[in-house]
């Protein structure tokens, strides 16, 4: 009944049919993939407000030179809650624009921190708002940063990707993106191949430094694609089976079951006389 699956026809179907739904499955492999890996960036994130701060040595290794950052973490480092000390450079403070906090746009304020070792770490204070009635490049008023010794507690954070080039106006560094090879480029000192959000200081940061919520990763979406690609590889197996048993069955043939108003009929009797 099934013997036209050995023909060449039907076996390229099978061979089409198996190669769809293998690729489906590796697609949706590697979505939840992703999912997995998103998903533990969100957990990090859950715990790195109460974890204990670990030194920054221990993530973010020295090295590098003048121009050239340090050697960069590994991304499962991120968002490590680290501790260090050192003195602001005020001299090199970085304003990062068109970055939105509450949907508001406004300018996240980046630090040189200089380390006792010579190096130095930057440091993303926070957000403030963009001036009343100013643009994307009009500067905003810096709240004070402290010049003396501060110790510093935050979450590791990779260098963005995709950086911009960076502008100096009115003695203050400009740029897009917190990229720290770009950054680097413009310091005149190491500087470690990451940065530190901070979330803690001593002595405490000026108030005028809003907070920048973490910014958390849709892993749901990802195990919506994931499940969404296996239903795909899943629903091509079936539909092959349907056309299979459906060529078995070959064609419809008409109903040739006699119907009820099919019935041959007696020839009608003339009324007052017998049938001839």
């Amino acid at each position: 009944m099934y013997r036209f699956l050995l023909t060449p026809r039907w076996l390229g179907y099978l061979a089409l049919a198996l190669v769809a739904a293998a690729v489906m499955v590796l697609l949706g492999n590697w979505q939840h993939g992703r999912y997995e890996l998103r998903k533990d960036v969100n957990h990090r994130i859950d715990v790195t407000g109460t974890a204990t701060p670990v030194p920054l040595d221990t993530v973010v290794a020295p090295g590098g030179s003048t121009g050239t950052p340090g050697p960069g973490p590994g991304a499962t480092t991120e968002w490590t809650r680290v501790t260090v000390s050192g003195r602001y450079d005020q001299a090199n403070i970085v304003l990062v624009r068109g970055r939105t906090v509450d949907n508001k746009v406004g300018f996240e304020i980046v630090t040189p921190l200089r380390l006792p070792d010579g190096s130095a770490v930057l440091v993303d204070l926070g957000w403030v708002p963009q001036p009343p009635g100013g643009g994307a490049y009009t500067q905003p008023v810096v709240p004070p940063i402290p010049s003396g010794q501060v110790t510093v507690t935050g979450a590791v954070k990779l260098s963005e990707s995709r950086g911009t080039a960076v502008d100096r106006a009115e003695g203050k560094l400009e740029t897009r993106r917190i990229s720290v090879p770009k950054l680097a480029a413009e310091l005149p000192y190491p500087v470690r191949g990451a940065f530190v959000q901070l979330d803690t200081q001593v002595p405490a940061a000026d108030a005028g430094f809003a907070a920048i919520p973490p910014d958390y990763e849709n892993d749901w979406l990802n195990l919506g694609y994931s499940v969404q690609w296996w239903l795909f590889a899943a629903m091509t197996l079936v539909a092959f089976g349907w056309a299979a048993r459906r060529e078995a069955r070959g064609p419809r043939k008409p109903d040739d079951t006699p119907r009820a108003d099919d019935t041959p009929q007696a020839d009608a009797v003339p009324q007052g006389g017998a049938a001839p």
